[in-house]
Order: structure tokens, then sequence, then C-alpha cells
């Protein structure tokens, strides 16, 4: 029998659902009126459909919430069984992988029939998957509410908004950047599954008519819509820490911070490495506390794509990606700041192909890019030496808890904010 608690946490659930999907569609300034609407239109057709997507993914998980299976089980028979789901993805990833090199293999004459054991197994494991993502789906977001009420984050016993995310292919992002400058003024959603060659059309595009702007695709590991988006990934660490990272976009929705997240690169750059911290701490404890005992190494490891998403085959011991990125900001900044624009664009040219020379396949090195990659300053890298991270990190190090620290951070809004919290 329902109880009043159970009735209130349900409309408190819909209550949180309708605020943080207003808020996340409404968040953000916008670009001149007129660079807006060019760019709407050179990407209207591949923009990706927001509406159809979060209205089938919250249909689902409220029906599966009537039902909520979990609740029958110990926690280390939950683990297992998201444990489980995550190795179904390895397995479906390395049968796609194996499909795709039949069909690109010059030798094989008849792709479609030396493919068809792997595509029926394909079909039948993706037929299971969509049966079991439901359930690991809402383990996971109990679990990183757990970790969230232990850090002085709920109210009433509730985490809110709830933690929800949803295993998904994952929408490309179009960012714009001024030549002139480093700053994102325009950012788009583009549908899943653009190959390097759409991706480059696209930005080739956009330069075309607007000489004065670069422009940058890239794939993305997690989107703060709701339910959150969460790329398919074998790794347990890497999940748990992207689910919270998009849970504290969620949270921040409700605050300075997330209200004005495209008013200025620095508030973007707070909010992406508050984020940060937030998802890595949690992602962490969520694996020390319900799967140590059961993970073997190779599933504990973060995600290539959270970390580097770039890399190939690299020896981490001679080349420090990180490292090297920081230094070509630096560099691009000064370049930048002395109007030498194309000198800056040459440079990056040879920076990216310095890049892939030692293994690490970047596509497109260029304003927009760091204006994307910049943002996420919680370690050196393509921030440069911008000193928002190392602000945020002293931030983090002074609060008593991961809780303290959110609300500290929330209603923060620039760089002078930040450096007077810190020094307060």
């Amino acid at each position: 029998m329902t109880t009043r608690v159970d009735a209130l946490q349900r409309w408190l659930n819909v209550l949180a659902i309708a605020i943080t999907v207003l808020a996340f569609l409404g968040r953000g300034g916008a670009p001149p009126q007129d660079l807006q609407v060019t760019l709407n239109r050179l990407g209207a057709g591949e923009t990706f459909d927001f509406v159809s997507w979060t209205l089938e993914a919250l249909a689902r998980k409220t029906a599966y919430s009537l039902l909520a299976p979990q609740r029958f089980l110990t926690d280390e028979q939950q683990s297992r069984l998201v444990l489980e789901y995550l190795d179904d993805i390895r397995e479906a990833n390395r049968l796609s992988g194996e499909i795709d090199r039949i069909y690109t293999d010059p030798n094989i004459v008849d792709p479609d029939a030396v493919s068809q054991a792997p595509q029926e197994a394909y079909a039948v494991l993706r037929q299971r998957m969509a049966r079991r993502s439901p359930i690991a789906e809402a383990i996971l977001e109990s679990q990183i509410e757990y970790v969230l009420s232990q850090a002085e984050l709920g109210w009433l016993a509730a985490v809110l908004p709830p933690v929800r995310g949803a295993f998904t292919p994952l929408p490309h992002i179009l960012i714009v950047s001024p030549r002139k400058t480093i700053e994102s003024v325009y950012q788009r959603q583009l549908v899943a599954g653009l190959t390097a060659a759409e991706q480059a059309e696209i930005e080739a595009r956009i330069t075309e008519v607007l000489p004065d702007y670069s422009a940058y695709v890239t794939r993305i590991g997690g989107l703060a819509s709701y339910p959150a988006m969460l790329l398919e990934s074998s790794s347990i660490a890497w999940v748990a820490d992207v689910l919270a990272h998009e849970w504290t976009h969620h949270y921040l929705s409700f605050y300075p911070l997330g209200w004005y997240y495209m008013r200025s690169g620095e508030t973007r750059t707070i909010n992406e490495t508050t984020a940060t911290l937030m998802g890595e701490w949690a992602g962490q404890e969520v694996l020390l506390r319900f799967y140590e005992p059961l993970v073997t190494e190779a599933k504990a490891l973060p995600s290539p794509l959270a970390v580097e998403p770039h890399k190939a085959e690299a020896d981490a011991e001679r080349f420090d990606f990180r490292a090297e990125m920081r230094d070509t900001r630096v560099v691009v900044d000064r370049l930048l700041a002395e109007n030498r624009i194309v000198e800056a664009e040459w440079y990056m040219e040879a920076r990216r192909r310095y890049f892939v020379a030692n293994g690490y396949r970047l596509r497109r090195l260029n304003q927009a890019y760091f204006a994307f990659h910049g943002a996420y300053a919680s370690g050196p890298g393509a921030a440069g030496a911008d000193p928002i991270g190392p602000l945020v990190q002293r931030a983090w190090a002074l609060s008593e808890t991961p809780g303290a620290f959110l609300r500290r951070m929330a209603p923060i809004t620039s760089l002078q904010e930040l450096r007077l919290l810190v020094d307060s």
C-alpha cells in the first residue's frame, strides 16, 4: 500500500523534474540575434530532438518507478547486476567494432554474409540490454543519492533534485567562438552518430558563412538534460562520476551559478569545474561503498573519453597530454592578445599535428576547441593559465564536506566573487 511518504516523494520527484527541465532548457544567454539566427539555420538539419527524447525518457522512468524491483535485492546483488550490465556494454562495443571492421575490409567480398553471426549476436544482446537498462540505471541513481545524502546534500531524507540518468547514444555538440578570442558564443546539441567527415562539413559550412568565427563539433560523455544522458561505458567509476557530475548541474540550476551558466566564460568554467570535482568525489565514493570487493581493476579504470578524449596509442611516460595542452593554450592566449590571429591558428595546427604524432587523434584544434574544453579546469590542460581551476580546487580543500563546498559555490558567478570566497 502506498504511504504518505511515498506519495510525497513522487510529488517531489515530479516537481523537481519540471523545474529542472525548465531550468535546463531556459538557462544561459544568447549570442547576438543575427548570429544566433544564422547559426540556427546552418545547423538546422542536424539538431538533436530534445523534446522527444526527454518525454520518452521521463515516461520510461515514471513507469519503472512504480515497480522498482531493485528494492528486493541486497546491496551486493544490485551492484553485481550493474556490473553485468556494464559487461554487456563492453561486449556490445566489441561486436559493433567487429562488424565495422568486416564492412571496411576491402578483402571481404560479401560482408553481409561474413557479419551475419556477430550481427545476430549484437541484436540479441541489445534486446537484453533494453530490458536491463532501467534497473541498472535505477540502482546507480540510488547509489549516487546515498553518497550525496551522506555528504549533507539531502533534505528530509531525500536528495533534490532526484538523481536521474539514462544510457543513450549521446548527441554531438557544436561550439562556436570568435577567431580573435577564446569565448563560447554559441553551443548547440546535434544528432548522435555524426562521422568525422560530417563533423568537418558542419564546421566548414559555418566558417565559410561566418569567416570571423571558428567552429568545433565534438562528442561528449554526458549531458545535463533530465534525466541526464549517459554514454554507454563499461567503467563503473566513470559512469558514477558522470552521473554525479550531471546531477551537480541539475542542482546548480536552482542557483545563480546555474542560472548564468552562459553569461560568461568565467561562470561556465566555475560551474563545470565545480561539477567535475563533485563527480570525481562521488564516483570514487560509490566505487568504495558499493563495488570495491566486486570490481576488477579494468572495470574501475576511468573511460578514456573522460580523461583524455583523443587518446589513441600514446606513451604516457614520454608525453604529458595535459601539460602540453596547457602550454599550447598559454601561447595561443598570448598570440591572440597581441591580435596575431593567423599566427595563432598556424601554431594551433602545428601543435595539433604534434599531438597526433604522439598518439592523440585531435581532429580539430582551434579557438572553439579551447572555448569548450577550457571550461573543465580541475587540472592542467586546455584551460591554460586560467586561475579559476586552482581557486575552485582551493575552495574544495577549504570546505568541511562536499555538501558545504557545493553550497558555497552555488551563488558564485565570477572570478572576483570566487577570489573573495577563497580569501574570506
